[in-house]
C-alpha cells in the first residue's frame, strides 16, 4: 500500500457569528457537552485521517475563538498528533499595487480566505464553512480522493455533493449552488439559485418545482497545493474588474472555481454524499439542529462526549 499523504482541512471561520451578530461567543451550543457544529466536523475529519487543522479567523476573534474551540480542539489533537495552525483574514491583505477602499470595512470574501492559507498549507487540502454540519461520508470520501493526489496532474479537484433536499431549511428559503454534472460525476457548472424552499412535492424557486434530487455544493472542495498559485492570480484579475463596485464585491471560492471549470483549467469530480446537511441559516433552525445531533448521538453515531472515542 502506498505511502499515507498529509491532508489538511482548512477551516473558513472569519466570518463566524457574524449572521446574528455577536461574534463567536453567541455561537451557541448544540451538542450535550457544550460542542458547537465545528467540534464534530473536526472530530469526523481526524477519523477520516486528516492530520492538520488550520482555522482562518479574524484577529479581533482570536482571544474567543481560542476560548470557545481553539484550545480544546488543540488539546484533543495533540493527543493524535494531529497539526493545528492559524492564519488571519484581514481586509488590508491585497495583492502588491492595490489600496483598500475608502470606506470598505469587510474582508473580501472566501477566495481571499483561502488564500490567506498559501505560506501553511502545502499538503492537498479540504476546505469547509465553519458552522456547516457535512456528515461523516464526504470526509471519508474527500480524504480518499486527496490521497491520490498527485503533482503530476495538479488542477485535479473534488466537491461534496450534497443532494438538494437534503439541505433544506423549515424556516424559509436558503441559497444553493445547483451542480450540473456529466456522466462520469465531473462539475460542468454551478449555478447559484437564491430562495428554494422546502415543499410537500420537495422543493420550488418563485412556486416553480425544482428536483429536490439535484445534486448542490455546499462549499465543501478538496483542492490541492498548487491551486493556491491559480487562486493567488485570480485575487489580483479580481481587483482589475472591480470598479464601481469595490465596497461590496467578494471574491468567493465557488465563483471562482467556476470559472477555472469554464476555462477548462481545471477538473471538479462530484462526490455524492446522501447525509443531511444541517446549519443554522435562521435563528429558528437551532431547535432542529440541537434536535439532529440529540439523534446523532442516540443512534450511536457519536458519543455523547464527543471526543472520547478519540
Amino acid at each position: 500500500m502506498s505511502e499515507k499523504k498529509r491532508t489538511a482541512l482548512v477551516i473558513m471561520a472569519a466570518g463566524i457569528g457574524s449572521r446574528f451578530g455577536g461574534g463567536i461567543k453567541q455561537l451557541a451550543p448544540v451538542g450535550p457537552c457544550g460542542e458547537i457544529i465545528m467540534d464534530y466536523s473536526i472530530h469526523d475529519a481526524i477519523e477520516a485521517g486528516f492530520d492538520k487543522i488550520v482555522f482562518i479567523i479574524r484577529r479581533d476573534i482570536e482571544k474567543d475563538f481560542r476560548e470557545v474551540i481553539g484550545n480544546r480542539i488543540e488539546a484533543v489533537c495533540k493527543k493524535k498528533g494531529v497539526e493545528v495552525a492559524y492564519t488571519f483574514q484581514s481586509l488590508e491583505d491585497l495583492p502588491e499595487g492595490f489600496a483598500v477602499p475608502a470606506g470598505r470595512t469587510k474582508p473580501w470574501g472566501t477566495g481571499q480566505a483561502v488564500l490567506c492559507c498559501k505560506d501553511i498549507v502545502k499538503e492537498p487540502f479540504a476546505v469547509i464553512n465553519a458552522d456547516d454540519y457535512y456528515g461523516k461520508e464526504a470526509f471519508i470520501k474527500l480524504y480518499d480522493f486527496l490521497q491520490a493526489y498527485s503533482p503530476e496532474e495538479p488542477y485535479r479537484f473534488c466537491m461534496a455533493g450534497f443532494i438538494l433536499k437534503n439541505t433544506l431549511s423549515d424556516n424559509g428559503g436558503v441559497t444553493r449552488g445547483i451542480c450540473r454534472v456529466d456522466e462520469a460525476d465531473f462539475l460542468e457548472d454551478v449555478v447559484e439559485t437564491h430562495d428554494i424552499r422546502k415543499t410537500d412535492q420537495g422543493a420550488a424557486v418563485n412556486g416553480t418545482p425544482i428536483d429536490a434530487q439535484s445534486h448542490v455544493s455546499m462549499n465543501m472542495w478538496g483542492l490541492t497545493p498548487e491551486f493556491m498559485e491559480l487562486l493567488e492570480q485570480g485575487f489580483t484579475e479580481f481587483f482589475r474588474n472591480i470598479a464601481g463596485n469595490e465596497l461590496k464585491a467578494e471574491y468567493l471560492l465557488p465563483t471562482y472555481i467556476g470559472q477555472l471549470l469554464r476555462d477548462g483549467k481545471v477538473t471538479v469530480k462530484m462526490l455524492e454524499t446522501t447525509d443531511k446537511w444541517f446549519g443554522v441559516t435562521y435563528q429558528e433552525d437551532k431547535p432542529a439542529v440541537i434536535e439532529s445531533f440529540k439523534k446523532l448521538i442516540a443512534d450511536g453515531v457519536y458519543n455523547k462526549n464527543l471526543f472520547s472515542d478519540m
